[in-house]
Formats: structure tokens, C-alpha cells, sequence
């Protein structure tokens, strides 16, 4: 099978879709990302874009990071998109890295509805060729289920794609149950405050606080919101993070309860850093991205 859409031709793209495998061009994986900043609340935020070469308007992926992220992509897929002729931006949320400002849940929802909102100025759309009728969010882990929880409240996001999304409802269950897990997760936040970690935060304070609001970030009760949006769920069935049995297929089955009709499900055999498969899982996210344009 052939993917075609009017909005990718005459576009000088490196990327071929048959028989179902996408084929990157080897010139376009060595390109270097565009490092941006831009401002969220007051805060300076650390971003790169990976610009698809071309003439004319391309869809555009919005890589939202796990937690706490780094400073380069998002499971390489920022790279691999652009390759197949389709731009690709990712950011660091505030308090994280070289982002300025401290890292909290409801700030870190704020800087996606910021991020979405930068992909439509008037001079980056521009500057980068953006389809703006054509944007998807698409979040790793934390970023993931924080993407679906800032898209139930935003409408005009129209395609989320969750890699692996914590849905942060059944996050605050696991901890709360599992006294081992929870000292573990404790501990693992404290590490990763400042100055020795690179994260801005209170450590262990943060989940504290995950706990004391956590209907905010349950997935499963923003099903309702969701179910009519186009969204493509990814999970790894050896992922011991964020598992198919407790987060993911729960998910699921509260959009289709709620006549989800545009919702996929994607499972690889991988674990939660999907190494082994992220070629695989950049040919199937690009594919779902194309199949959908109108």
C-alpha cells in the first residue's frame, strides 16, 4: 500500500510508504535541529524543531518530553520524522534542564497549550512551513498522559498520539497501594531536584501534591472529553512502567465505552524505552499521521 496526500506533494520529501514500511532518506537523518526558544508564563523555554525540507506546508508533530526529558529528541523520533518529510518540534518543560522557572503539574499542562499555540505564530508558521490544519500532539510517558489531560480540555487539539502515557489517575493508585514502590519513587524524585539533578522542584513534594489533585490527571475520567478526538495509543507489552494491563488498555476501553470510534491501539513487544523498536515505531506513527490527512 501507497500513502498519498495532496498536502505532501510537490514537497521534496525523503520518503517512500510501501507495502506499509517507510523508508527515511539517508541524507535527512544527519539533519541538525534548530535550537528555539520561547517564552511560557514568563519563563524562557529551551526547544528544538526539526524542520522537514520542502516548499510547501507540512504536518507537523509536536513531541512532548517524558520526565524529566532531555535536551536532545524524544525516542529519536524528532530526527526520524523530519526524514520522512514532515516537521518535528520538541521542547523542555519549565524547571527542567536549561528551561527556566520550576517544574510543577499544572505548569507543565501550560507550557503544551504553549507550545501548541507557538506552532501557529504567524512567523514560525512561516519561518517553518507549518501546515497548521495538520498539527499532532504526541507525548512520551509523562509527557503522554499530560498531553491527553491538556487535549480534554482543548478541543482544537484533534490528534493525540500517547507513547507509553502514564495516566497519572492510576499512577497515584499504584503509589498510594505499594509501599515499596512508593519509597523507591520517593527517593528517585529527591535525586533528581537541583542542582545535582535537572529538575527545579520540591523532589519528593511534587508527588505529594500529584496525589492531592490527582482526578485532574486521571485519564479514565477524561474519557468523555476524548472519545471524539483521532488518537493512537502506543504501549510495549514487557513496559513495567507504564503497563498495558493498568494504564494503557483501561484507557482504551473507557474511549471506545464512550463511542470512540477514532481511537488505535499499538502494542510492541519492547519495554518502556521502546530501543528495539523506535524505526518500527517511527514508519507507524508517521503512517497514522498520513492515512489521516485530509
Amino acid at each position: 500500500m501507497i500513502y498519498r496526500s495532496t498536502k505532501l506533494q510537490g514537497c521534496r520529501c525523503f520518503s517512500i510508504m510501501f507495502s506499509g514500511i517507510l523508508l527515511f532518506g539517508a541524507e535527512t537523518m544527519n539533519n541538525e535541529p534548530i535550537g528555539v526558544n520561547f517564552n511560557s508564563h514568563g519563563y524562557v523555554l529551551k526547544g528544538k524543531f526539526f524542520a522537514a525540507e520542502g516548499e510547501c506546508p507540512f504536518p507537523t508533530v509536536l513531541l512532548v518530553q517524558g520526565f524529566p526529558g532531555n535536551e536532545e529528541d524524544v525516542l529519536g523520533l524528532g530526527q526520524r520524522i523530519s526524514a520522512s518529510g514532515m516537521n518535528a518540534f520538541t521542547f523542555n518543560f519549565r524547571g527542567t534542564h536549561a528551561s527556566e522557572g520550576e517544574f510543577t503539574l499544572e505548569g507543565s499542562v501550560e507550557d503544551i497549550g504553549i507550545a501548541f499555540e507557538y506552532l501557529h505564530k504567524e512567523e514560525i508558521v512561516g519561518k517553518f512551513k507549518i501546515d497548521t490544519s495538520s498539527i499532532v500532539l504526541c507525548g512520551y510517558s509523562f509527557g503522554g498522559g499530560m498531553s491527553l489531560t491538556f487535549a480534554a480540555n482543548h478541543p482544537e487539539v484533534s490528534r493525540i498520539i500517547s507513547i507509553a502515557g502514564t495516566d497519572h489517575g492510576e499512577f497515584v493508585r499504584e503509589y498510594l497501594g505499594n509501599e515499596s514502590m512508593a519509597k523507591i519513587l520517593n527517593e528517585s524524585f529527591d535525586e533528581m531536584k537541583s542542582p545535582e539533578g535537572p529538575v527545579r522542584f520540591e523532589g519528593r513534594g511534587a508527588l505529594q501534591k500529584l496525589v492531592d489533585s490527582a482526578d485532574l490527571y486521571d485519564l479514565r475520567l477524561s474519557a468523555p472529553k476524548l472519545a471524539g478526538r483521532e488518537i493512537l495509543l502506543i504501549g510495549g507489552w514487557d513496559d513495567m512502567n507504564v503497563t498495558i494491563d493498568n494504564h494503557l488498555l483501561p484507557l482504551y476501553r473507557a474511549l471506545k465505552n464512550e463511542n470512540g470510534r477514532n481511537v488505535e491501539f499499538l502494542v510492541y513487544q519492547t519495554d518502556h524505552s521502546f530501543s528495539n523498536v523506535r524505526e518500527k515505531l517511527a514508519e507507524d506513527i508517521v503512517g497514522w499521521i498520513i492515512k489521516g490527512l485530509k
